[in-house]
């Protein structure tokens, strides 16, 4: 959406100097400002005759091709041309992820590796000894190396240390003459013992969760139990239990309903005579309390309710749904889950402006129990994340439980939230993300098995559905507060929607009325103080912020402060040091630690581009859907940083991490971000 009536007169200026054509814009760039800046005042039809326009080099975007309902392929030149019989195609906006975009990884730019033992300094020689594929000579290894790119190290400085040696691309700040790590011993002091980072992936955990060695005790004791007493929920808070004993007729099978433990709010509030103790004290479904019925093969009575039995050691430690911790975020500012780009060193920008609840990015269920190392790395936090929560998606129960009784035992968290917003093919086709709102019955077992299983409070992030006019949140939450969920979280757009249009706030407010007591969140199009009120004017516990964050990750000092920062164009390249020294730190200093943090950087900055400085706004606040034209910045930095030139997003990340290796390349995830 074009906003050419938003971009600001300044006083003493005229308007043409800030709105301008595609070419004056990289001509603009290609010049740094020199030739555009002597013909301040001039029309831009003038400034246009008097100079050529070039385009920084810049190829026009290819010719995209779009897959038809047919399976064919057409381009969009074609439909734009009209040539052919009929009327003219219309021009379709590409959309969805490059999914056939060159990707190399940062291991591709280091061929030339050194061996980990000398990298470490340890004291044992190689274990592979011979058969190492890595180096073992340093004059060999540094002479191939890339030059250094700069002078400062940032974990040297910081920590006193650079573990990464002579491979560090800032070596010469902490290398001695004969090509010894240097030390400073009183930072190295002050660090000593501190954690800096949880929830990381231990070799011996990975050992045994390649092997199947872990033992899931409490899961498979849910699902054993899940198998006997056939699907969950069929009526409210039930479960039909089947008779084992083939003696009762078809048609005259009897059913035992057992009563479910609600919310934990209507738990402690509610005094029914009919909840049973042994459910209360375990937290577990009353159908374990009649296994022995199931065992013995008799058939249960009509509308038996169990309530007695005897408590197990097991029963009296496990807590109960009312005794767990309770998630206290009420009218806090929630850092959405962001896939790619909602990393750690992101997370600590938006920590350092306000976000008071962060996310790990989402995390597959099967890859984390095959001890990968790459899903794990998805669940680290850093010790200034004080409420933290880590993201699973899954499509079965099994898998679910599973991987959230590992976690319960293995990482530090504040919560676990279940994905069932994803809208990708990947996910979707399998049966996870959206698709779960249309399987209710596994979603029951999937958020029943997953509360049992887990010490901390259970969440969920949901969609207003799958298909655009069909609504299913509101029949969802009120089934997800019975089945124990703390807190829910309604993206107000559906599957098929996307991020066209605007997210449906009405339709969260009533969702809002509908899930009380349970808390809910409400997600979508908050780019601004005012977009922040207008959302909480709808009676949702709090807002979560997601694109809005990456755009302007500022925002949530605005929403807390209550005003538009006009920020400069050097303390939006402040921000980017900052996440380039917190990359730094969390994935290396090394050539393939750089290349990653490069590659997070870029792929950030295809969102920054679309903010519109404050300055530049004849009307406020700017709409996150709203992308400008070409306009010119109140200098050369902002200009270049308005680009949505994916080279020019690589001369910004040379400003900050040194030049790119040969034969680099990049491209966004989505499409519509940017071309080349």
């Amino acid at each position: 959406m074009e906003v050419e009536s938003t971009i600001f007169m300044m006083e003493g200026m005229s308007q043409t100097w800030y709105l301008t054509t595609k070419e004056q814009f990289h001509t603009f760039l290609g010049t740094r400002g020199k030739r555009v800046e002597q013909a301040v005042g001039e029309p831009n039809s003038e400034r246009a005759e008097r100079e050529s326009p070039i385009c920084c080099n810049s190829s026009e975007p290819g010719a995209k091709r779009l897959k038809l309902a047919d399976g064919q392929v057409e381009s969009l030149e074609s439909q734009s041309s009209g040539v052919g019989v009929g009327e003219p195609h219309q021009k379709k906006k590409a959309r969805g992820q490059n999914k056939s975009r060159p990707h190399m990884k940062p291991t591709h730019y280091d061929d030339n590796r050194l061996c980990p033992s000398l990298v470490q300094e340890s004291a044992d020689k190689c274990f592979f000894g011979e058969r190492c594929r890595f180096l073992h000579d340093v004059d060999t290894y540094l002479a191939s190396k890339p030059p250094d790119l700069g002078d400062k190290c940032v974990l040297f400085e910081t920590f006193g240390k650079c573990i990464y040696g002579v491979t560090c691309r800032f070596a010469r700040a902490h290398l001695g003459p004969q090509h010894q790590n240097l030390v400073k011993e009183e930072l190295v002091k002050q660090w000593e013992g501190q954690k800096l980072t949880s929830n990381g992936l231990s070799k011996d955990l990975q050992h045994r969760l390649r092997k199947k060695k872990v033992q899931f005790d409490h899961s498979e004791k849910y699902l054993k139990q899940l198998s006997k007493s056939g699907r969950v929920g069929t009526g409210k808070d039930q479960i039909p239990i089947l008779p084992a004993g083939p003696e009762a007729p078809k048609g005259e099978q009897s059913k035992a309903y057992i009563d479910f433990p609600g919310h934990m709010a209507q738990n402690s509030a509610s005094g029914d005579a009919n909840e049973s103790l042994a459910s209360l004290e375990s937290g577990l479904p009353l159908s374990e309390t009649v296994s022995g019925i199931l065992e013995k093969g008799t058939t249960p009575q009509r509308n038996i309710v169990c309530s007695s039995g005897h408590l197990t050691d097991e029963d009296l430690i496990k807590l109960r749904p009312c005794e767990k911790k309770r998630l206290n975020i009420q009218n806090k500012l929630y850092l959405a889950p962001l896939t790619t780009c909602g990393n750690l060193p992101f997370r600590r920008i938006c920590k350092r402006f306000g976000a008071d609840v962060t996310c790990g990015e989402m995390a597959v269920c099967t890859n984390l129990l095959q001890g990968q190392s790459s899903e794990w790395a998805l669940l680290k936090r850093h010790h200034t994340e004080d409420l933290f929560g880590v993201q699973l998606e899954g499509a079965f129960p099994d898998t679910m439980t599973k991987c959230a009784e590992l976690l319960n035992q293995t990482v530090e968290v504040d919560f676990v939230d279940i994905n069932v917003g994803c809208p990708i093919d990947l996910v979707y086709k399998k049966g996870g993300g959206c698709a779960l709102m249309n399987r209710s019955n596994k979603f029951e077992q999937i958020v029943r098995g997953m509360n049992q299983v887990l010490d901390v409070p259970l969440t969920v992030k949901i969609r207003t559905g799958v298909q655009e006019k069909v609504n299913l949140a509101h029949r969802l939450l009120p089934e997800l507060r019975e089945w124990g969920v703390a807190l829910a979280t309604l993206h107000g757009r559906s599957r098929e929607q996307r991020y066209t249009k605007g997210a449906d706030w009405q339709y969260i407010q009533h969702c809002a009325e509908v899930a009380h007591p349970m808390p809910l969140f409400g997600n979508g199009d908050i780019l601004s103080y005012e977009d922040a009120n207008r959302a909480l004017q709808t009676g949702v516990s709090g807002i979560m912020i997601a694109r809005g964050a990456l755009i302007k990750p500022w925002l949530f000092t605005e929403i807390k402060e209550q005003r538009h920062w006009d920020i400069s164009s050097g303390e939006r390249l402040d921000i980017l040091r900052d996440f380039t020294n917190y990359g730094l730190e969390h994935w290396g200093s090394d050539t393939q630690g750089v290349e990653k943090t490069r590659k997070f950087l870029l792929e950030w900055l295809s969102f920054l581009c679309r903010y519109i400085p404050v300055g530049l706004l004849e009307h406020l606040p700017q709409k996150i859907n709203e992308r400008p034209p070409y306009y010119l910045g109140r200098d050369h930095l902002e200009t270049l940083m308005a680009s949505q030139n994916v080279d020019d997003w690589i001369s910004i990340s040379e400003m900050l991490l040194g030049p790119v290796p040969p034969a680099f390349t990049f491209l966004p995830k989505h499409k519509a971000n940017s071309y080349r």
